[in-house]
């Protein structure tokens, strides 16, 4: 059960620790148990978590429970913000020196890849979006049409273009803005990458239920549950903002994109309801795909490691005199 280190770092420098795992495996409360016992802050690793007003569709942690045990890089921006993997990186870097200051170990828990990648691997010395030029690029859009443009983007960078799906409008619009920001490809630019976390000893942990049967259950299970505490009525009070639509980012969130359609009148209640918990399974099934990439991950049975784990975790803090 003891993790493996991805770098041994200066030998008195305090470990980052890093839960993750598919949607819905209980990453949020093996960490809450562990921060009860010992000396470690909560870091989420969740895009969703990051927006003002996504509570019960998010499981965001409650705000007595977030006043008792700290937590961190939740409600950070309005749902009508963007959020991107640079910004989580240049926070979660700074959550990760504050705590070690504080004589504390960091506990990274979510299950955005794409934010843990960054973390891991690093991220590309990318250019700040320019508002003037996504504008432009949406305003082609609509005459054109997002596969016109994706034919644009696989002239320029043939490389973006096979990795990016023709209708995934966000991805698409950030390689063409990159490109024509920059005049050069961004599948090159990616490949200059630092690693955010360079020096400091890592040990990382991911909840893999054996049976996937087992965790299409407990997702369809927790859907119904967060519809009987009000998710609808979450969405439907962000929908009546007026200032949202289904192209925020916040508002592509699984769960929150079906039930918005549902309040556009494209859908009927239970088809929504049906398609987020497909979208959910969908989700998970991603998550597990790149979690088998990772060889760093040390894969638990979300039924039965957790005690193990949380005493290891104990153990090893005593070890750094924690």
């Amino acid at each position: 059960m003891s993790p493996g280190t991805a770098s041994a770092g200066a030998g008195s420098r305090l470990p980052v620790y890093i839960l993750t795992g598919p949607t819905g495996t209980g990453k949020s409360d093996w960490a809450l148990r562990a921060a009860q016992a010992a000396p470690v802050e909560i870091v989420s690793v969740d895009s969703a978590q990051v927006y003002r007003g996504l509570d019960i569709g998010t499981a965001k942690p409650a705000k007595s429970v977030r006043e008792r045990i700290p937590h961190h890089l939740i409600d950070l921006c309005d749902a009508a913000e963007s959020y991107s993997a640079g910004r989580f990186v240049t926070d979660a870097r700074q959550c990760i020196a504050a705590i070690h200051s504080r004589g504390r170990v960091p506990l990274l828990v979510g299950g955005t890849m794409l934010y843990l990648r960054a973390l891991l691997s690093g991220l590309a010395p990318l250019p700040h979006a320019s508002p003037e030029l996504r504008r432009d690029l949406d305003a082609r859009a609509l005459r054109v049409g997002w596969s016109a443009l994706h034919a644009e983007l696989a002239r320029l960078d043939p490389a973006a273009a096979e990795r990016i799906q023709p209708q995934d409008r966000q991805r698409i619009q950030r390689a063409l803005e990159v490109c024509l920001l920059t005049g050069q490809r961004v599948s090159e630019l990616q490949r200059q990458r630092v690693n955010p976390l360079e020096g400091l000893p890592l040990s990382l942990w991911a909840l893999v239920p054996p049976q996937r049967d087992w965790l299409h259950r407990r997702l369809a299970g927790r859907f119904h549950t967060m519809m009987k505490s009000g998710f609808l009525e979450e969405v439907r009070g962000l929908h009546a903002r007026g200032d949202l639509s289904a192209h925020h980012s916040s508002m592509r969130a699984v769960g929150y994109r079906q039930l918005w359609a549902h309040l556009e009148g494209e859908r009927g209640l239970a088809e929504a309801i049906e398609r987020g918990i497909a979208a959910t399974r969908q989700l998970a099934k991603r998550q597990l795909t790149w979690m088998r990439s990772e060889p760093l991950l040390q894969c638990l049975d979300p039924e039965t490691d957790e005690a193990s784990w949380n005493r290891d975790v104990r153990r090893g803090l005593r070890g750094l005199g924690l």
